[in-house]
């Protein structure tokens, strides 16, 4: 055995000690520095676990990275009534089948008679404004006028799914030719008389014959559920700028419809592009608008007339055969039917092909987004941009649930920016 001196065994026992208390310093600094780096994990996967938790079992949430990677979800394949936020669907379609720069047109032909015909062709942004141009335009280009005839043959008479017979602007029924998204807004003035709430719009003698027969308060209300009513309000628009332009109708204003023989005198194409005219349709959320797109898109595609049917076998052939979706169901364009059904992958879908377009939503900081909202539903969807500027995709659908869907989406928005 060999035999260590004691100077020696001092000696060791103090530089092992100084060696553990190297170790064990390293270990510390090693153990700080890994709960450093995983910090901002636990606090990302804290806070997703708070945002899942608000979903319940009947409804939806996914949140997907620009590269497609889901960061979160829960139950996104469950096929879920998306409301308004439909309308990111119709719009893809539109420009898939029309493209960004297509103007919708109006067409007037004049007959042997002198009779003025105006031919709709769905031009869902025929405004006051519009009308007047218009009337301008026709002045110089006509002699004299007799009758002015409306043909909206162009659309089949539609009744669609979820819209009622109430004067709600929302209730607005479509039709090939109408003014003002077919309605009407009006007020009384220091005397009670009704009296047009928009300077640039004329009350025209139908309106106030449908105000009166109803019995309305002010406010803006559908024009009518009528027959051709609609493209009679339209015409008595045209019929008063023409007649302040110089050139007044003679005759009445009446449906018809062009045939050939007849003169084309002028085109109108929309001042407005699609790209322009649906970012006007999500600022506003119009339903009108979306259903007259889905309409026209289907007479496009399919021939006139345009129906509901035609415009819905576009959407859902572009649903299967291009963004590949199988079990979407579709009743119309716009959301208010609680008979649409898809799921938050199902909107991922569109999402990501919409993703060049998301301009055209409304944006709220760095988020870029679609609302929807019926009686015990509300849905969102859309992009968080990071700081960069890529878009995250993200889908609220909550269906059967009393939870802030704002609380929610910023509950997202923080868990993307810790992450």
């Amino acid at each position: 055995m060999i035999m260590i001196p004691q100077r020696y065994k001092v000696h060791t026992r103090l530089v092992s000690n100084v060696l553990t208390g190297i170790l064990l310093s390293r270990c510390f600094v090693l153990l700080v520095c890994a709960v450093w780096l995983l910090q901002p994990g636990i606090s990302k996967a804290g806070e997703s676990s708070s945002c899942l938790s608000r979903i319940s079992s009947q409804d939806a949430l996914l949140v997907v990275s620009p590269e497609g990677k889901i960061i979160y979800g829960k139950n996104e394949t469950r096929k879920l009534v998306p409301a308004s936020t439909l309308k990111v669907l119709t719009g893809l379609a539109a420009i898939h089948h029309l493209g960004e720069s297509y103007r919708f047109h109006t067409e007037f032909y004049q007959d042997h008679d002198q009779n003025l015909k105006v031919k709709g062709y769905g031009d869902p942004l025929l405004i006051s404004e519009v009308w007047q141009k218009i009337a301008q335009a026709l002045a110089s280009r006509l002699q004299g006028i007799n009758d002015l005839v409306l043909d909206d043959t162009y659309f089949a008479d539609e009744t669609i799914p979820g819209v009622g017979s109430s004067t709600n602007p929302y209730d607005a029924p479509n039709g090939a030719l109408c003014a003002n998204f077919n309605t009407v807004f009006f007020k009384r003035d220091d005397r009670g008389r009704i009296v047009s709430a928009e300077p640039q719009t004329p009350m025209t003698p139908l309106a106030l014959k449908k105000i009166r027969l109803l019995g309305l308060k002010k406010g803006r209300y559908a024009f009518s559920h009528q027959g051709h009513e609609a493209a009679r309000h339209a015409g008595e628009l045209l019929g008063h700028f023409l007649e302040e332009a110089g050139n007044a109708c003679q005759g009445e204003v009446r449906a018809g419809a062009v045939i050939p023989g007849d003169r084309l005198v002028y085109t109108y194409k929309s001042a407005f592009t699609l790209a322009q005219a649906l970012k006007k349709m999500f600022e506003f959320s119009n339903n009108f608008m979306a259903n007259e797109i889905l309409i026209a898109l289907g007479a496009h595609v399919h021939g006139p007339p345009g129906t509901l049917a035609k415009g819905v076998r576009v959407l859902s052939d572009f649903s299967r055969d291009v963004l590949h979706l199988s079990g979407v169901e579709i009743a119309e364009g716009s959301g208010i039917s609680r008979k649409n059904r898809l799921s938050a992958l199902d909107m991922l879908a569109v999402l990501r092909r919409f993703e060049p377009y998301r301009a055209v939503l409304v944006r709220d900081g760095r988020v870029l987004y679609k609302t929807g909202s019926l009686r015990g539903i509300r849905t969102r969807a859309g992009y968080v941009e990071s700081r960069s500027g890529d878009p995250y995709y993200f889908v609220i659908f909550l269906n059967n649930s009393e939870a802030d869907i704002d609380s929610i989406l910023n509950c997202v928005k923080k868990s993307l920016d810790n992450g």
